[in-house]
């Protein structure tokens, strides 16, 4: 029982008290089938509703379920402590709605996948399939994407899946860089693995789009888009090493 866990899949969570319960019953199936070990750990990030309640149900069901909580809101901030606490050999950023589902975790992993540091699941890649999404959100992606690849990070056709794998000691080398809170951490962990030399591969999913979304269609993007700008800044001023 000491040894690690293949995979700890950590889920950021606010006020997902909705979406919580139909999805941590998917991802407890899907843990409890696997051949390997693995950890669930739900990030409370200072919910106002039922959301660590139902977290700490689960966690009271199932021993490979653990909660967090995570005070500084902010996507970022709660995916950073829950990553940091992951004990899992590959670690991996799953969203609270399942907008991927959670069977296609194992493409990330041996031996369907190996060789690389980090695994960033694709809406764009080859193979990839996207369910219902609506046309102007499908273009406002694809704008930002553009905007990243020119200012940040080339070649990667889709960063902001919320679907990422990283390897326990990549992950542990990039997070105490991290400053980013919001919605851009991605951006600026991809940016500084870039930096560091690490390999980034993109994996087709299937992705099916959620009605309310946290994403403001709007405010959000031009708040990214500040963002995006200030990890470039950063990392002219030398802030990644």
């Amino acid at each position: 029982m000491s040894e690690r866990p293949l995979l700890s899949i950590v889920i950021p969570a606010y006020n997902e008290e909705n979406r919580l319960p139909d999805s941590l019953e998917q991802v407890t199936e899907f843990v409890r089938a696997q051949p390997y070990r693995a950890e669930v750990i739900v990030v409370d990030n200072n919910s106002t509703d039922r959301t660590g309640e139902i977290a700490r149900s689960f966690s009271e069901r199932f021993p490979f379920v653990r909660v967090l909580y995570e005070p500084q809101q902010g996507k970022g901030a709660a995916v950073k402590t829950g990553m940091l606490a992951g004990e899992g050999e590959y670690l991996f950023i799953c969203d609270a709605d399942l907008s991927m589902p959670i069977q296609e975790v194992n493409k990330f992993l041996p031996p369907q996948l190996e060789g690389y540091d980090i695994a960033i699941g694709s809406r764009e890649a080859p193979g990839a399939v996207r369910y219902d999404e609506p046309a102007y959100r499908h273009l406002m992606g694809r704008v930002f994407n553009l905007i990243v690849q020119l200012i940040a990070v080339p070649g990667l056709r889709d960063t902001q899946c919320g679907f990422k794998c990283f390897r326990r000691e990549v992950a542990h080398d990039l997070l105490p860089a991290q400053t980013m809170t919001g919605w851009s951490f991605d951006v600026e962990l991809l940016f500084i693995a870039r930096r560091r030399g690490y390999k980034i591969v993109e994996v087709p999913i299937h992705w099916y789009y959620r009605s309310h979304s946290r994403v403001h269609p709007i405010r959000d993007s031009i708040n990214m888009l500040r963002d995006v700008i200030r990890i470039r800044l950063n990392g002219w001023r030398g802030m990644y090493g």
